[in-house]
């Protein structure tokens, strides 16, 4: 293990005095929570390649740290009295990183690609008529009726983010994915495809031609000023390495430290932990409905009988503190708890381990007719945030009565394979675990475990429901707010009556940082503008 550690130090070592024309530039050098091999941000919801996004794209609209949404890449915007017609005017001296403006069609183009894959783009999407270019700075959306969440929609924070790119890239259909020769965005900076190598380091620089929003920064609106040259994603996948990196000044950034790191990190004169979520995160578990045995919803309930949120939370988050609070919160409520639409009727099975709820779901399982044939739970190994809750999962749905096959691979090979939706003899799988930004989980539209219109448009996992899809649908339409509350809460039970998924507790993971970086701003997302050095 020692040789390894040693090695993954040479490398970085390697990285960082290979090129010494750098010495003159202010280089930011960030470990971040993943490796990144999926570049394209609407094609996977996975959060590295959000990030990656959030670098080189720009958006129409940005929310703010008080989750007001805002103009972003927009001068102006309007609504016809009818609330069916949307115009749009864009900002004077917008550029992509080719130096070719950027026009209303580049915009509707992006839009309807993301539409595509989203969840809240797809119920968008349902409700427009028509889209019109007027020239090339303005363009309008035209709705066959009003939709209260247009703003939400254009200016969702995580994933997936609507992102602005070319025509060209962004004709390309939303399943196939955009690779690295097409990584050209209007953002405040560039992608070094000559330097990009997946394992190693992804690296950015300052797209001088950007024009950023004149208003200070607050959350993922407002001016996106850079203070450094470039930007340096070093792929460190062992945490000791990480956390050695760190303390040494090697790296100036570890996004998701080793949650049993941060005693010791607290300890360290020149790091800071800088929570910069203010929602925090919540995780998840999520069944493939299109095979078996999960395609039987009386299995996907046994499933989540057998499980409970502490069991999930202390493995893998720990005793850990921040400012005296601990790291996490159970949560029964599907939507996380403290926000709008949480509920306190939704919580099926315990948050702390429950015998009887255990042997209610062997008892399912058993009529049920479950066929002892092994679940494939995919495990992600160099994920420290969530690596050890498949290990949970394991053993728990044995106990259960489930036999279950644990493979285990990278991240980015699980983001690949969740994709699969052949049987599992085929190479296809039962169940992965994975964490979301709170954020991106508010209500029945933006949360994309709720989507249940099937392999049409669903999220991994393809839940298939026409009642969940009709509460949905009145979510959206409705502009009553006791109203939407009632029925956000009527779709989180029939989610869990129909089992979409499991969630598994809430929690926070504080970056590390060392005390010379300055300027991280507060959002959902890890951004990378207004930050000195």
């Amino acid at each position: 293990m020692k040789l390894v550690k040693l090695a993954a130090l040479g490398l970085l070592c390697g990285l960082v005095l290979a090129q010494p024309a750098l010495a003159q530039q202010k280089v930011l050098r960030i470990t971040p929570h993943s490796n990144l091999t999926i570049l394209d941000p609407i094609w996977t919801t996975a959060y590295i390649s959000r990030n990656h996004g959030y670098m080189i794209y720009d958006t129409l609209f940005a929310m703010d740290e008080k989750s007001v949404v805002k103009p972003q890449m927009l001068e102006k915007y309007s609504v016809s009295p009818d609330k069916k017609t949307w115009t749009f005017t864009l900002r004077d001296g917008l550029l992509f990183h080719d130096n070719k403006p950027v026009t209303s069609d580049d915009c509707i183009a992006s839009i309807k690609r993301w539409a595509s894959r989203d969840s809240m783009g797809i119920k968008l999407a349902s409700f427009i008529d028509k889209w019109e270019t007027v020239d090339a700075k303005t363009f309008r959306m035209i709705l066959k009726e009003p939709y209260g969440l247009v703003l939400d929609s254009l200016g969702k924070p995580s994933s997936n983010v609507p992102f602005i790119m070319p025509k060209r890239f962004a004709d390309t259909p939303g399943d196939k994915q955009i690779g690295p020769d097409e990584q050209i965005g209007s953002g405040p900076y560039v992608f070094k495809r000559d330097e990009f190598k997946p394992g190693e380091m992804v690296v950015y620089t300052k797209f001088a031609g950007y024009k950023p929003r004149n208003e200070p920064p607050s959350g993922l609106a407002g001016g996106k000023k850079v203070f450094v040259d470039r930007v340096e994603w070093i792929i460190l996948k062992d945490p000791q390495t990480q956390f050695n990196a760190l303390v040494k000044g090697e790296i100036d950034i570890l996004e998701q430290p080793a949650f049993e790191q941060y005693e010791s990190l607290a300890k360290e004169k020149d790091i800071e932990l800088v929570d910069t979520n203010p929602l925090g995160f919540q995780y998840m578990m999520r069944f493939n409905h299109l095979t078996p045995p999960f395609n039987n919803p009386k299995i996907r309930r046994a499933a989540m009988l057998a499980i409970n949120q502490e069991a999930f939370l202390r493995t893998q988050v720990g005793n850990g503190q921040l400012n005296g609070k601990p790291l996490w919160r159970t949560c029964a409520s599907m939507f996380p708890c403290g926000t709008p639409y949480a509920s306190n009727k939704t919580d099926f099975y315990s948050v702390t381990y429950d015998e009887k709820k255990m042997q209610q779901a062997r008892a399912l399982l058993k009529e049920a007719g479950y066929d002892g044939k092994p679940i494939v739970i995919m495990r992600p190994t160099d994920l420290a945030s969530i690596s050890k809750l498949p290990l949970v999962a394991t053993q728990l749905l044995r106990q259960a009565g489930f036999t279950v096959d644990m493979q285990s691979m990278d991240w980015q090979s699980l983001v690949a394979k969740r994709a699969k939706k052949e049987p599992v003899s085929e190479g296809g799988w039962n169940i992965f675990l994975t964490a979301w930004t709170s954020a991106d989980l508010l209500n029945p539209i933006s949360n994309a475990a709720f989507q249940a219109a099937g392999v049409k448009s669903g999220w991994f996992g393809w839940a298939e429901d026409a009642k969940l899809e009709e509460l949905r649908d009145q979510f959206a339409r409705e502009t009553d707010e006791t109203k939407k509350k009632a029925l956000a809460e009527a779709a989180q039970l029939r989610a869990i009556e129909i089992g979409t998924h499991a969630h598994l507790g809430e929690y926070i993971n504080p970056a590390a940082v060392r005390k010379g970086v300055k300027g991280l701003v507060k959002s959902p997302a890890n951004v990378y503008w207004n930050v000195s050095k």
